[in-house]
């Protein structure tokens, strides 16, 4: 039986602005990262600033992509 290749969420080493968090984000769902990016400051602005809180805690827990480094 062939083994099935499983996805991960890692931040991008490669595109990455601030912490690597939506260019990862980009990278697990195969869409370009100024999308991801822009709907993280939509997300932000609408719900008054916790875009920003919820970004903080995914630099902390999401690994950096071995591959990258």
């Amino acid at each position: 039986m062939p083994q099935e290749k499983t996805k991960k969420l890692y931040r991008s080493g490669r595109d990455r602005m601030l912490g690597g968090v939506c260019g990862g984000i980009a990278e697990y769902f195969n869409v370009d990262a100024t999308l991801v990016r822009l709907l993280w400051v939509l997300l932000t602005l609408g719900s008054i600033g916790a875009g920003i809180l919820v970004y903080l805690i995914a630099w902390i827990i999401i690994p950096e992509n071995p591959k990258d480094k």
